[in-house]
């Protein structure tokens, strides 16, 4: 078989190829090529927003797709990160993940899962009706945060559990922490189970040898990548890649057809194929670049009083994570005597900077490839000036970070179950003891504290009141103040 050629981008090319042959449509979308767009709108967003804004049947390509467009910019895709077959999606890794649930998994079968999943893995547990069994994310007592499940914990769980379909991890985190994948994949596979990784994170880690081992090299059956995150692709592209025998292609094709949009994004098309073509092309190059920037990063914040950058000497280790993503910079500012939430505040209205994260300790700056000297050295001014104008930011509210026994609730009812149950809304202090209706994450990371169908505490209720009034944000509670909770009526 003749190697692919990279250079091509068959999704761009049939762009160029519809507008060059003056195509006129009268099919959806209404705008007909931003024609019927308002002035204003296309004043702000620009004019080829719309005329990349197009049908992929019966636009991009034909009613029947002969030109399979669309199916030879996933095979470059496939073949450019290693994968056997690979997905496109316009839904973000929300859907893409949910397919992937879907396709190991049915209806009250069970699911092995890291306990730090994220919200759009919990939606996908209320669609399904799949049956979680939570395997515990590692806790660094310290530092008061959590890693990945080590691969004894899914050992541990698979033993316990071996009717359970398959096993699903979060690897990296949104702190850039990563498990060790290739042990976990050999434990599920020895068991005939697939290994489905979260890797929403790790766009970037198939294109340099020195970022974490990516999904599919470590032997995992099924990848959900976001390109937006880390990668060059607009908000919403993702990319799931499959290899192995343990899920058929046309199983997860069909579970991302029963979840996903008929009116997929040409636009968001069109862009993670050029991304894919730039990593062929110059992803070795550009991370080298990115991973030496990032380093030189960390060694001037470090000199900054008050601030601690996190490295792989904080964060992996026994009882620790695997790996480090090193272009996700944490920063602790526990010194500063401010919570993350303000500091972040702080420096996106003082100098127009948008963080990352944001904790009770730490704030973050995501760096990618595109990132150069002028924009770290804005980064570098802002995080300075923080520290010295922390003392306008105290004091700051103390947030109460319960440890694991306090943050591990009890799974008494189906997510399913209990988001559908009948519900009322009781203050919080009456809360404890009863079975949340709704999911109370916050965000970002977007990690669920409290799922439905799990029986609250006192203590975790405590933590996220706190953590709203020092500035936490739990978008998806029924009252974001967390001052009322959703729960199964009669519980």
């Amino acid at each position: 078989m003749e190697p692919l050629d990279h250079s091509r981008a068959p999704v761009l090319e049939a762009l160029t190829a519809y507008h060059g042959s003056g195509q006129l449509p009268f099919t959806p979308p209404g705008h007909k090529q931003g024609r019927g767009a308002d002035p204003r709108v296309r004043a702000v967003v620009g004019e080829e927003v719309f005329r990349a804004d197009l049908l992929a049947v019966s636009g991009l390509d034909d009613r029947r797709s002969t030109g399979g467009v669309l199916a030879r910019a996933q095979e470059l895709m496939a073949d450019a990160v290693g994968a056997e077959h690979t997905f496109f999606s316009t839904c973000g890794s929300s859907l893409s993940v949910k397919a992937a649930m879907l396709s190991a998994a049915g209806p009250h079968e069970k699911l092995i899962v890291g306990r730090d999943a994220h919200k759009s893995v919990v939606s996908g547990l209320i669609l399904s009706g799949v049956r979680p069994v939570w395997v515990e994310p590692r806790w660094d007592p310290e530092l008061r945060l959590a890693h990945p499940p080590s691969p004894a914990a899914f050992e541990a769980a698979l033993a316990e559990h071996p009717d359970a379909r398959g096993a699903l991890v979060t690897s990296p985190t949104p702190y850039g922490t990563c498990t060790d994948l290739t042990a976990i994949a050999e434990i599920c596979h020895a068991r005939d189970r697939p290994l489905i990784v979260d890797e929403a994170w790790g766009a970037h880690l198939p294109f340099h040898p020195d970022l974490p081992t990516w999904a599919m090299d470590a032997g995992a059956d099924v990848c959900v990548t976001s390109v937006h995150k880390m990668g060059s692709g607009l908000e919403q592209g993702s990319v799931f890649h499959l290899q192995g025998g343990l899920i058929a292609p046309e199983v997860l094709k069909a579970r991302e057809d029963l979840l996903g949009t008929t009116s997929p994004s040409v636009l968001i098309y069109a862009v993670l194929d050029g991304w894919r073509r730039q990593m062929v092309e110059h992803g070795r190059a550009l991370y080298d670049g990115a991973l030496a920037l990032a380093a030189r990063t960390r060694e001037r914040i470090a000199s900054i009083d008050g601030m601690r950058p996190h490295g792989r000497e904080d964060f992996c280790g026994p009882g620790l994570a695997a790996d480090l993503d090193p272009l996700q910079i944490i920063i602790d500012i526990t010194a500063l005597g401010t919570t993350g939430y303000r500091a972040a505040d702080w420096i996106r209205e003082h100098h127009a900077v948008n963080l990352h994260l944001a904790d009770h300790r730490r704030i973050s700056a995501q760096l990618t490839h595109a990132d150069d000297r002028d924009t770290v050295e804005t980064l570098l001014h802002a995080l300075s000036d923080v520290a010295e104008h922390a003392s306008w930011l105290r004091p700051a509210p103390t947030v109460e970070v319960p440890d694991p026994d306090g943050m591990r609730l009890e799974q008494v009812m189906l997510p399913r179950d209990a988001f559908f149950s009948r519900a009322e809304r009781v203050d919080v202090e009456e809360a404890a003891g009863r079975i949340s209706a709704e999911m109370l994450t916050p965000y970002p990371p977007g990690i669920p504290a409290a799922l439905p169908g799990e029986r609250l505490t006192a203590e975790l209720l405590r933590y996220l009141r706190g953590g709203v009034e020092a500035g936490m944000v739990v978008p998806d509670a029924a009252d974001p103040g967390v001052r009322t909770v959703r729960v199964v009526a009669g519980s």
